[in-house]
């Protein structure tokens, strides 16, 4: 007789641990559509042809770790906007160090020497 309630509880608890594993997997999978951790919302012209609004969006749809880097824009002294952007990295500190290292590299040829630093506008 003890048996037969030992087997109720059992099921019990394993259809418990089944519901939370399964309920994490789904969370763990893409990062598609996901636009991560915002530290600033990167300032897109609107101009769907533009490469930082196409980068901005690659990183948007990426899958994986991705990170998107920008100089931020500032009325008074920015007319332009540079950045650069890492998709589907091994970790989001890699894709971090990566889009930054692009911005970087755009702003050296194009020879830019005012207008803000590449920093990370959003990562995930």
């Amino acid at each position: 007789m003890e048996l037969k309630y030992r087997r109720g509880m059992t099921a019990s608890i394993l259809a418990g641990i089944l519901i939370f594993v399964t309920a994490g997997a789904g969370q763990a999978g893409s990062l598609a559509g996901s636009e991560g951790d915002k530290r600033f919302p990167p300032a897109l012209n609107g101009d769907p042809k533009s490469p930082c609004t196409k980068a901005y969006k690659a990183y948007v749809a990426a899958s994986g770790h991705s990170a998107y880097a920008t100089t931020p824009y500032s009325r008074v002294v920015s007319l332009y906007i540079l950045c650069g952007a890492r998709l589907n990295a091994p970790s989001q500190k890699v894709a971090e160090e990566l889009a930054m290292k692009s911005c970087l590299a755009t702003r050296a040829h194009y020879k830019v020497t005012n207008g803000g630093a590449c920093e990370i506008a959003a990562s995930k």
